[in-house]
């Protein structure tokens, strides 16, 4: 399951940021989650979604909030989600 799937007030951990685009490419904005704290093991939380396809998505890690774009939550994977 991946964090673009989650429904608003739902928790979950991560268990994977993917990093390449194509199998063989870094992907800059996966290292940079990465760099803020979406790392596996992390709980995450969706605080609230865009009003207009759910995008962009409001997520809680630990004390910080981050917003982020629909394809850049698709780039995580999660497990255990929780209400």
């Amino acid at each position: 399951m991946r964090l673009s799937d989650l429904k608003v007030k739902q928790s979950a951990i991560i268990t994977q940021v993917h990093r390449t685009v194509d199998g063989t490419s870094t992907d800059m904005v996966a290292s940079r989650l990465e760099t803020l704290g979406f790392v596996a093991g992390t709980k995450v939380q969706v605080i609230t979604k865009g009003l207009f396809g759910g995008d962009p998505i409001l997520i809680q890690v630990g004390f910080t909030r981050f917003a982020l774009r629909k394809n850049e939550a698709q780039k995580i994977e999660i497990e255990g989600v929780s209400a």
